[in-house]
């Protein structure tokens, strides 16, 4: 007897489907490096100015005794209020805008209609969908920098107090925000409090913070956490790697890199040799060409293949094809002779990386060729040990998908076999991780009474189909945001897109060799 089996009634057939984030979840290694080496920055970070207002807005909260929610309402008030001095022209000319500053533009007028603009009813319909607004960005960083601490939710202030002096540039925002609408002329009142320079008074502040050090400049290491001495290491580091090479035009990541990654810098430099987390650096920064090339790669591989509407679903047969055809007509061993050198006679590393990136050489196989160059530097011996165990990033002693020593696995299989074979190899290994990542993150959907999976790709009758493309750049590393902390807080500065160390920068990340 055939049994047809409906229902349940209160859940919806078939699988609910998400666009999912690191689809083949390489970017591990380099991100839990970068949140140890990078301790309260963000990628999201952009303005000292919000770590100043969120500790603010603490000690506002502990005055008023609020509690969670209605610090909730406070930080979604202020969050829309300073997007709207910028709609007004009180911020400075600024490199980025302020948060939500885009949606919050609708409410304004004659008046800034605030009640309507933080509403958390209608969240869809304000200026940010989250709860918590932009907070929920900021939170982790200002916490570990000490400026915010959470009790039972709250905002209260942390081990840094905000100082009186910040306190009152923010006192007329904070009443502000207690209004449903703000008359244009009000908010003009509060425009000291708008994106710009730090005062001085907040930039005293927040340089001791940011640098470890205090009033007098001076870095007493006893006085300041783990993540403080840390954070300042890395910044030290980058500012000995301006000055180094800083005049190259190269942004504040490449930058850090010609002083860490290749070369004897590291080591013979005076300044970079004193500080351990620069090894961390190095290790980071090579895996992050590995991560990189990854992500490329995927998101060309799933470029070409079509939506589930269209005539361009592809078989895993057709995607092997797609990449081993670009494969130069050689072997494996042939096509490890012609990488670029990955060390000088002296043992230094030379950039390898770097050569194959050159501009115009942004090929799949190109990227491939990155994996390979990452899966040598993972062998024994090439690396020193503190730097290997960075450029790894293992949780676990045992090799793990698609990381360096898993293509050196592939390298040893199939060294005297053509590289279209490992190509092939490559699309069966991304595909079958990306199905594995895809299942770990299957959760039920309270809204439907389904599941849901987070995926653009997807398989149907053998034939994959996909529900958007894949984005291809690279992983930050939050040494933009840190360098920008530094530019606005008067150490670093920039001239005809050159970077330079001012004098008080060199005195108080002591840089002199």
């Amino acid at each position: 007897m055939t049994v047809d089996v409906q229902g349940p009634a209160w859940a919806v057939q078939g699988l609910g489907v998400r666009s999912g984030r690191y689809p083949l979840a390489v970017e591990g290694p380099v991100m839990r490096a970068v949140d140890r080496l990078v301790p309260g920055v963000s990628t999201v970070t952009r303005y000292l100015r919000y770590h100043s207002m969120y500790a603010a807005i603490a000690a506002h909260a502990e005055r008023l005794d609020l509690d969670a929610t209605g610090c909730r309402g406070l930080v979604r008030h202020c969050e829309v209020l300073l997007a709207a001095l910028q709609c007004a022209g009180a911020s400075a000319e600024v490199e980025w805008s302020a948060h939500g500053v885009d949606r919050v533009r609708r409410f304004c007028g004659e008046s800034l209609e605030l009640a309507r603009a933080a509403d958390e009813e209608e969240l869809g319909q304000s200026y940010s969908p989250r709860r918590w607004g932009f907070w929920d960005q900021y939170g982790g960083p200002a916490v570990v920098l000490g400026t915010v601490k959470l009790e039972q939710g709250a905002l209260r202030p942390g081990r840094h107090r905000c100082p009186a002096a910040v306190g009152e540039a923010f006192a007329p925002l904070l009443s502000l925000a207690e209004r449903d609408v703000v008359p244009s002329p009000a908010l003009e009142r509060a425009g000291q409090a708008a994106l710009g320079v730090p005062l001085a008074a907040e930039r005293e502040w927040l340089t001791r913070l940011i640098t470890a050090t205090t009033s007098a400049g001076v870095h007493v290491p006893e006085e300041w956490e783990p993540s403080d001495r840390t954070r300042r290491a890395t910044l030290r580091a980058l500012g000995r790697a301006i000055e180094l090479h800083g005049h190259e035009g190269h942004g504040y990541q490449e930058t850090l890199r010609s002083a860490v990654a290749f070369g004897e810098t590291l080591t013979g430099d005076p300044v970079l040799a004193a500080i351990p987390e620069a090894a961390g650096w190095r290790g980071l920064l090579l895996r992050h060409y590995s991560v990189g090339a990854w992500r490329r790669l995927w998101a060309a591989l799933v470029a070409e293949i079509g939506s589930k509407e269209g005539e361009a679903d592809r078989s895993a047969e057709e995607l092997r094809d797609w990449l081993a055809l670009q494969a130069p007509n050689r072997t494996l061993r042939q096509a490890l002779d012609d990488l670029p050198p990955l060390k000088d006679t002296a043992g230094h590393l030379l950039p390898a990386e770097r050569q194959l990136l050159e501009p115009g050489d942004d090929t799949p196989m190109t990227d491939v060729l990155l994996l390979l160059v990452g899966a040598l530097r993972s062998r024994e011996g090439h690396l020193p040990g503190d730097v290997r165990a960075v450029f790894l990033g293992r949780r676990r002693r045992a090799a793990e998908f698609l990381d360096p020593t898993w293509v050196d696995g592939l390298v040893v299989d199939h060294l005297d076999r053509p590289m279209s074979d490992l190509a092939a190899r490559l699309v069966d290994d991304m595909l079958a991780q990306s199905r594995r990542v895809a299942l770990a993150k299957l959760r039920h959907d309270r809204a439907t009474g389904g599941l849901k999976i987070f995926s653009r790709l997807h398989l149907r009758d053998e034939r994959y189909f996909k529900t958007g493309d894949e984005g291809d750049s690279d992983i930050g590393t939050r040494l933009l945001q840190l360098g920008s902390f530094g530019q606005q807080l008067g150490f670093f500065t920039v001239r005809d897109g050159c970077h330079a160390v001012t004098t008080a920068g060199q005195t108080i990340l002591e840089l002199s060799a």
